[in-house]
């Protein structure tokens, strides 16, 4: 796990700037995919290769067999999926840590000048460095889920072309320096489908955690907008009927006696 505490130190930062249903997704990411990773997985796959058994001692034709059925080790290939669906998050927390760069700056600058010289508040953060994803910010975070979305699709799509999804304990093999059509068997096979599908499971889970969070914001902004057009609204109207109430009051049937007397 050691080699994990780097990327999980920064994916970290991202709990603060994320919405609640991102923090079940970054939670997810820790629990089920780099713990049971680093803590399982690459036990189970250890000896993938050392105790693949051929029916031929011809040597090289294990290796080869070896590759021809598994182009890219699994335990390799979970480790490139968790860093490319992690990258667009990294990336997203480095706008984040310019914005908060920028609107320190900004308000060191009015600090040291006076009020009439102000002419920009901060706009994303409070003093405290909470941020606000609005914005840009908002642009830039659901850029971020989106190309999620799109790399989990991608690797759960090239994981079922590449070795499918359950683990055949036997492999046919006739390439060279083979001498015949080998046959060789892999060791716990049961044992390794049955992380292959937990590991699907959950880039499914994450996948779907992505989606409604984009669900989340569009609801989210849909509603502000009509929030802040309500009172707009309100008080574009207001005047239109504080204008007929007058003309009605001043076409009130006591008011046309009084004139007349």
């Amino acid at each position: 796990m050691g080699q994990w505490s780097f990327l999980s130190s920064l994916l970290d930062k991202v709990q603060s700037q994320s919405t609640v249903i991102g923090k079940v997704w970054l939670t997810v990411l820790f629990i089920f995919r780099i713990m049971v990773l680093g803590a399982g997985v690459e036990k189970v796959w250890s000896d993938e290769q050392s105790k693949m058994v051929c029916n031929t001692k011809q040597p090289g034709c294990k290796n080869v067999c070896y590759d021809h059925a598994f182009p890219i080790s699994h335990i390799r290939f979970w480790v490139l999926q968790i860093i490319f669906v992690s990258a667009p998050t990294l990336l997203y927390l480095g706008h984040v840590f310019h914005v908060l760069h920028e609107e320190k700056k900004l308000r060191e600058y009015n600090q040291t000048h006076s009020e009439t010289e102000i002419t920009k508040i901060p706009k994303y953060s409070d003093e405290k460095g909470h941020v606000k994803i609005k914005g840009n910010l908002l642009g830039s975070y659901m850029t971020s889920i989106i190309f999620r979305i799109i790399l989990e699709i991608a690797f759960i799509v090239g994981q079922y072309y590449l070795y499918g999804f359950i683990m055949d304990p036997r492999i046919v093999c006739s390439r060279p320096p083979c001498p015949f059509t080998v046959e060789c068997f892999m060791s716990r096979p049961t044992e390794k489908t049955i992380f292959i599908i937990f590991m699907l499971v959950v880039s499914c889970v994450s996948l779907l955690f992505n989606v409604a969070e984009i669900i989340y914001l569009v609801c989210s902004r849909s509603s502000r907008r009509r929030s802040k057009t309500v009172p707009a609204a309100t008080i574009a109207i207001h005047p239109h009927f504080y204008s007929e109430l007058m003309k009605n009051e001043k076409l009130s049937p006591h008011d046309a006696s009084h004139s007349t007397a």
